[in-house]
């Protein structure tokens, strides 16, 4: 059974969509997932699963917080390979001079559509902070995330899909660790 990371948006978040880390465990355990783990009060939680569409099961996790919490909150879904493979092909971890504290990456709910790509091209200087590699974007803040002119909500508006953003940690050689920050 494959390692699945769920990352739920906006859980626990300025006291706001408040879900106890044991009762999301148990309401994970009661969908059928094993091994359930979760992760401080991030609404990050590490399952296995035998489900052959991760979709499918993100809007079955979706649809039971809701049922159970009254809220719906976006859940993102990847492998741990697929995981592995969006830190690893960041488009920032080879340059030199980045703190690491200042890479986000946004996973995405699918593939953004062909316009969507296009509209992300036209941001100008800021393009030059923004990678798009399959369905995670990869955003450096010089400056740090709260003194851009690049806000998340353009970027969902962009985009038109829900996200999450996790940072990227520790800088290893020329290969980044992901942290939940």
């Amino acid at each position: 059974m494959p390692i699945v990371i769920s990352m739920l948006r906006g859980v626990n978040v300025g006291g706001n969509h408040k879900i106890k880390m044991d009762a999301l465990k148990t309401l994970y355990e009661s969908l059928g997932l094993r091994d359930v783990q979760t992760y401080i009060q991030s609404g990050n939680v590490v399952f296995r699963s035998k489900a052959g569409n991760l979709a499918a099961l993100g809007t079955k996790i979706e649809d039971a917080i809701e049922k159970t919490y009254g809220f719906r909150a976006a859940v993102i879904l990847r492998t741990a390979d697929e995981l592995r493979a969006a830190i690893a092909g960041s488009p920032f971890a080879a340059r030199d001079g980045m703190e690491a504290g200042k890479l986000l990456v946004t996973f995405l709910s699918g593939d953004p559509t062909e316009a969507a790509r296009g509209n992300l091209s036209g941001f100008g200087s800021i393009r030059k902070r923004v990678g798009l590699v399959g369905r995670e974007l990869h955003i450096y803040f010089p400056n740090g995330q709260g003194k851009t002119k690049l806000s998340m909500a353009l970027i969902e508006r962009t985009l038109q899909m829900n996200w999450t953003g996790r940072k990227l940690g520790i800088r290893s050689g020329s290969c980044w660790r992901w942290r939940r920050t």
